[in-house]
Formats: structure tokens, C-alpha cells, sequence
């Protein structure tokens, strides 16, 4: 008597039928589907030995199964993604989930580079200077309504220009006569000492330091002869087209101050009432 040769499972003979070896043992074809193949995660049936089953995130399909949730397009051989664990294909997920730009108004494809300002999203390359027209990338930029320049392209458009060398101030300067100009450009017409946080005058539209503008222009003091600018509390008398400092007009007899007191012109001598007695 020949041995016998059945399934392992069912005990029906395998002899003239198809059978499936798993672990040195036979099964038949029914059986071994039903005790090794996968339960399909969309249509919940079993996946067949002879189906080919796909695999993903702990859970198995058929072929046919593995499809869009959106479009139903295959999914098998097409790159995808999941959502609240529905797959969709890259160009549903886009659409339903990724932003456009706001340049070209294309969508902005996951894993490319883009850039996010104030709650639009633009391509990298289309986020560009609205003067140059070159990318910005990942550089400085500064927004004026809805347009985007560079640095370089910004401060050549928009910012003052210094008066005197005519270059841009890109940030602080001094505004002299409503004229902007660099700290290091504003300096004394005479001796080009810089003028920023100093006191100064000007003649003719020139800025002078006050030891400048004394030297040059101011009047000089009867007494001390030093020039009367009338800066840094520097107040003055002038009587017949003489000029004293306050602290230096004083009778030329007995030096006592003649500030708002009555005094007597003798000659090129100023004196004091008693002094002018005595005469």
C-alpha cells in the first residue's frame, strides 16, 4: 500500500493536487490561505498566496486594494502619502492639503525648499527682490506693502541719501536744515571737525564749530577780546558798536560789574556812577 500523502490541516490526500510546503509540512491550497495568507485592510478578505500583497504601516492589501482614497488611483507603483490614515496619491494630498504659491500660484510640492512670510508661502525661486528680480533665498529682505526687496535694492530706492556724499544713510545721520547727512559727512565748514553732539552755528547755510565760527565771524569782546558767540549760556551787553561779555563789563576803574547797573562812557572807558563822581 503506497503511503499516504495528505494536508496537514484537512487530511484530504494531495496526491494529483496543488499544495504549498510551509515548515516541512503540505497544505492544500485552501487551507494554506486560510491559515498563513493576510486579511486585507480595505475589503477585509483574505490575501491570497498567488495575489500580490502590499504592505504598509502594519497593515496588509491587495494590489487592487492599495488605492487613492481620494481618486482611486492605484497607489502600487506611485508614491503616496497618509492622512488620518487614508492614502492618497501625491497629487490629491497637494490639493487638498498643501499651499500655493502666491507668484505662480503652483503648488508647493512636499520635501521642495519654499519660504513662509507674514501667512503666504512662495516657491523659492519665485520669492524674488521687486526691483532686482533675484532671488531672495534666504537672505535679508524688507517689505513695503505687498512688494519684497533686498537689502541692497531697498536702501538704493528708498533711503536718504547723505548731502554730502551722496550715499545712502542706512541708518542713523544727522538731519541738518531738513537735510540728511552721515555723522562722520557732517562736519565744521573750516576745520572738519565732525559736528554730531556738539553745539554749532552756521553763515550762509555752513555749519561752523563755535570755535570756528568765534574766530571767523564773531564779534570780538571790548574787554577780553575774545570772540562773543552768545552759545552755552554766553550772554553779552553791546552799547555804540561795542560788545562786552556779560562778566566782562565792568567799570574800567574799580572792575565792579556793571551789569543792569547805570554806567558813564568816558572816552574808550566805561565807568561806574561812583567812579564818574570822582572825575
Amino acid at each position: 500500500m503506497a503511503d499516504r500523502f495528505d494536508c496537514r490541516n484537512c487530511k484530504e490526500s494531495l496526491y494529483g493536487r496543488k499544495y504549498i510546503q510551509s515548515d516541512d509540512s503540505p497544505y492544500c491550497i485552501p487551507c494554506y490561505d486560510s491559515l498563513f495568507s493576510n486579511t486585507c485592510d480595505e475589503c477585509k478578505e483574505l490575501i491570497g498566496h498567488d495575489a500580490r500583497e502590499l504592505f504598509y504601516e502594519e497593515r496588509h492589501y491587495h494590489e487592487h486594494c492599495f488605492r487613492c482614497f481620494r481618486c482611486d488611483r492605484s497607489l502600487a507603483d506611485e508614491p503616496f502619502t497618509s492622512q488620518d490614515e487614508a492614502l492618497l496619491c501625491n497629487d490629491c494630498y497637494c490639493n487638498e492639503f498643501s499651499s500655493k504659491c502666491v507668484a505662480c500660484d503652483k503648488i508647493v510640492m512636499p520635501g521642495t525648499r519654499k519660504l513662509e512670510y507674514a501667512g503666504s508661502t512662495w516657491h523659492e525661486g519665485c520669492f524674488i527682490c521687486h526691483s532686482c528680480e533675484q532671488p531672495i533665498g534666504s537672505k535679508s529682505f524688507i517689505p513695503d506693502k505687498d512688494e519684497h526687496y533686498c537689502v541692497p535694492c531697498y536702501e538704493d530706492k528708498f533711503a536718504p541719501r547723505c548731502t554730502r556724499c551722496k550715499k545712502t544713510l542706512a541708518k542713523g545721520g544727522v538731519t541738518y536744515r531738513d537735510e540728511p547727512w552721515h555723522k562722520e559727512c557732517f562736519v565744521c565748514t573750516s576745520c572738519k571737525t565732525q559736528l554730531a553732539g556738539q553745539h554749532f552755528t552756521s553763515r550762509e547755510d555752513s555749519p561752523y564749530c563755535l570755535k570756528c565760527f568765534g574766530s571767523l565771524y564773531a564779534k570780538k569782546c571790548e574787554a577780553c577780546s575774545k570772540p562773543i558767540t552768545g552759545f552755552g549760556g554766553g550772554k553779552y551787553i553791546s552799547f555804540e558798536e561795542r560788545q562786552w561779555h556779560q562778566p566782562c563789563f565792568t567799570c574800567s576803574q574799580c572792575s565792579v560789574s556793571l551789569v543792569g547797573a547805570g554806567f558813564f562812557p568816558d572816552g574808550d572807558r566805561i565807568l561806574c556812577r561812583d567812579c564818574h563822581s570822582n572825575l
